[in-house]
């Protein structure tokens, strides 16, 4: 059994190699997905059942979020995303991270309700919509309803330490009904300062580093690089050395 004082860390994944990365290092959970330079994406069932064979002792969950955008969906979208979770659930992962608004922002009851359902024996967790909703505490309040495991946030803000106010009023609220997990900006050299401020026992971070560029050939300006890599690099893979640096800071932190 976990020891109720731990910190647990739980790293942003888009391949095998970053599964097997958490795993070394200790992280307790992954969020498997694949797009992360545009908040995340639904992985293809072929990877969520190789992550899962691949993973020795990290828990793999997978995000449900079938295209880039705001969290309001259609009718079709929220069919498509329940037969992702039924499938990942059939692969044997730990857990899904889901999130639906509704068209005024608010979290939306029944579609969130249906997905949890079709979750059914596995962990949920919503993920960053919950940054973007209309009303953080009516939000959270709906988020206990509705039966979440924990809740991933950044306090609303782009630096887990600028939203870190928010987030430690939502650990007090929450008084041990749902986890609350903490992201934005997380490393290392922050992550025992994060823990003092909000109280959080759950960390979240994409730790990566950029790959860089094949040289193109002559007589093309086309480039198939990922969004936001740095100039003369292509995309990014998950950080071993970060990764474990930031396992290492949270043991620390205990």
């Amino acid at each position: 059994m976990t020891d109720a004082g731990a910190v647990r860390v739980e790293i942003g994944v888009e391949s095998l190699e970053g599964v097997r990365i958490a795993d070394a290092a200790g992280a307790t959970r992954v969020e498997l997905c694949t797009g992360l330079s545009v908040g995340g994406l639904t992985p293809n069932i072929a990877l969520i059942e190789a992550a899962v064979a691949a993973a020795s002792k990290v828990q793999v969950h997978v995000l449900i979020r079938p295209r880039p955008g705001d969290f309001r969906y259609s009718a079709d979208e929220v069919a498509l995303m329940r037969a992702d979770v039924e499938r990942v659930r059939s692969a044997g992962a730990h857990g899904v991270v889901i999130g639906v608004l509704d068209e005024l922002g608010h979290v939306a009851a029944a579609p969130n309700a249906e997905l949890i359902a079709a979750a059914e024996g596995m962990e949920v967790t919503c993920h960053r919509a919950f940054d973007v909703c209309a009303d953080p505490y009516d939000g959270f309040d709906q988020l206990l309803e509705l039966g979440f495991t924990r809740l991933l946030t950044s306090g609303r803000q782009e630096s887990v330490l600028d939203g870190a106010a928010l987030i430690t009023r939502l650990v007090t609220l929450a008084d041990g009904r749902i986890q609350v997990m903490a992201c934005g900006g997380l490393r290392a050299d922050n992550a025992r300062r994060v823990i003092e401020l909000t109280g959080v026992r759950d960390l979240h971070a994409a730790v990566r580093v950029p790959v860089p560029a094949l040289t193109r050939p002559d007589g093309t300006d086309v480039s198939f690089a990922e969004i936001g890599a740095p100039s003369g690099y292509d995309h990014f893979v998950t950080d071993a050395d970060g990764v474990a640096a930031l396992r290492e800071a949270a043991r620390l932190s205990v």
